[in-house]
């Protein structure tokens, strides 16, 4: 088994438990911009506490879940993660935050086509603004160039009114210009 499979496994059990989701980081990177190798997947979740347990439950022993690990990210906000046993894959389960963007990234989310099947990863937008968000926190040169990358492959397709906006409210305007200087040579 891939780790992608295992992580369509994740993305049904999620579906079936009903607790929406959308792929974001490097595997929304990949989709939108140019595909590099990961060792995990980051999957925002908006749920309440009794479906996200019937998820752990689903879950079954082909992953380690640890509901005490749930429930702790539950109750804050925060992320957790389970780990295919079979691959070694991890798979980061992040609660959506209830900031502006996040509430606005979550309603824009669409479905892409994802090993066969429609799955729902964040936008082009969103997942530049994320990775630019990452490289401020992390300085980290790689978060850049995931979303110089997205940007140069969706090119004039992008809402550049929309990244304006939300980079501005989440202080990356300063690397969204950098971002836009660097496509322009």
């Amino acid at each position: 088994m891939i780790p992608e499979e295992a992580l369509q496994i994740v993305l049904n059990y999620l579906e079936e438990c009903g607790i929406s989701y959308m792929i974001s980081g490097s595997f929304a990177g990949n989709v939108h911009g140019v595909p590099r190798v990961t060792g995990d997947a980051d999957v925002i979740i908006e749920t309440d506490l009794s479906a996200l347990l019937r998820f752990i439950d689903r879950l079954g022993d082909d992953f380690y879940a640890d509901a005490e690990a749930a429930k702790y990210a539950f109750a804050g906000n925060r992320m957790f993660n389970i780990i295919h046993m079979h691959t070694g894959f991890k798979v980061d389960l992040i609660l959506r935050k209830t900031r502006d963007f996040s509430k606005e990234e979550f309603l824009r989310r669409q479905h892409v086509e994802f090993l066969g099947r429609a799955r729902w990863f964040t936008t082009a937008e969103d997942t530049i603004l994320a990775k630019l968000e990452w490289s401020k926190i992390g300085q980290s040169e790689r978060q850049f160039n995931d979303a110089l990358n997205v940007a140069k492959v969706q090119g004039e397709t992008l809402d550049r009114t929309y990244l304006l906006k939300w980079a501005k409210e989440l202080c990356v305007d300063t690397l969204l210009q950098k971002l836009f200087a660097e496509l322009e040579v």
